[in-house]
């Protein structure tokens, strides 16, 4: 739905003014470009450019869908600066469980994503490398999802457009 797709964009790249197809986006290969980065679960749905009134590039919103959450698929549009930095996520279709996989959604867990440059984050309590994200409460496979979810565009991201990652 456009509205639904339009409004993910504007929650995670406010200061934009327009969204912009970008020339020549092809699902399947920025799909390999994510599994080539490590995460072939993945489906880089689109990429769009956020751009301001004077149509300045300010970065991309990338849409991905992993398929392991809880209530299985996930899609998130994500904004990614052009230094690489996450803008932020917006959720635009989940199936999770109410109360748990849902609070993916909310402030309290989304922000610890907001304003970091990482190479990729990782549920905290899952060890590994990379920007900690604590899992919400009830809802560890939501958690990983949506940070899967995020990793692949940035993957992608790294991969198409060279930056990014401290």
């Amino acid at each position: 739905n456009y509205n639904i797709q339009q409004n993910a964009y504007r929650t995670v790249f406010p200061d934009a003014d327009a969204f912009n197809d970008m020339d020549g986006f092809d699902s399947e290969k920025a799909t390999e470009a994510a599994a080539a980065a490590g995460y072939a679960d993945d489906t880089i749905e689109n990429c769009v450019v956020a751009v301001d009134a004077s149509g300045a590039e300010l970065g991309y919103v990338i849409s991905v869908t992993d398929p392991n959450s809880y209530g299985g698929d996930v899609t998130l549009s994500i904004g990614v600066t052009n230094d690489g930095t996450l803008n932020g996520y917006s959720i635009t279709t989940i199936n999770d469980t109410a109360g748990l996989g849902m609070k993916a959604k909310e402030p309290s867990f989304y922000e610890q994503y907001v304003g970091k440059n990482p190479t990729k984050f990782a549920v905290s309590k899952d060890g590994g490398d990379g920007e900690q994200i604590d899992a919400l409460s009830g809802a560890t496979i939501t958690s990983r999802a949506v940070t899967g979810a995020v990793n692949a565009a940035l993957g992608y991201y790294q991969n198409a457009f060279g930056q990014g990652g401290n």
